[in-house]
């Protein structure tokens, strides 16, 4: 019976801190190197380049919309006028966040996103890209 009460006591305390715990804005509102257009998966996120064929203000205001749109999302830190944003969006059941953060540097629409814990974010990153990616296809170049 202690045991079952521990259990619960642990993962009510692991869902309060994944909901909970403050975020440290600077570490995740920030791109890696990126060379030129194309998609890079890994355990931890996903990273898509397009090349826009429209003004890096409309391409933004659009992923900005799009982002915003999307359930459990909110925007951290940036904006249009500052050239880069960063979004956290939360899963539905245990609020794990992810964070992706997205600019335009020259003709490159640059999509960066990772989870915060974990070490595998099961394609979830990659889903949520690939789908702003088609809501702005008028305003990138396809692969």
């Amino acid at each position: 019976m202690r045991f079952l009460l521990f259990l619960i006591v642990a993962v009510a305390a692991l869902i309060a801190y994944i909901r909970l715990a403050p975020t440290n804005v600077a570490k995740w509102h920030k791109l890696p190197d990126v060379s030129g257009p194309g998609d890079v998966s890994s355990d931890d996120g996903f990273l898509s380049t397009r090349r826009i064929t429209t003004t890096p203000a409309e391409v933004l205001a659009a992923v900005e919309e799009q982002a915003l749109a999307t359930p459990r999302t909110e925007k951290l830190k940036g904006s249009v006028d500052d050239g880069m944003m960063t979004f956290q969006t939360r899963s539905a059941v245990m609020g794990f966040p992810d964070h992706t953060t997205v600019a335009v540097r020259g003709d490159l629409l640059i999509m960066h996103g990772r989870l915060r814990f974990g070490r595998k974010d099961l394609g979830v990153n990659r889903a949520r890209i690939v789908e702003w990616l088609q809501s702005l296809d008028h305003l990138t170049e396809r692969l």
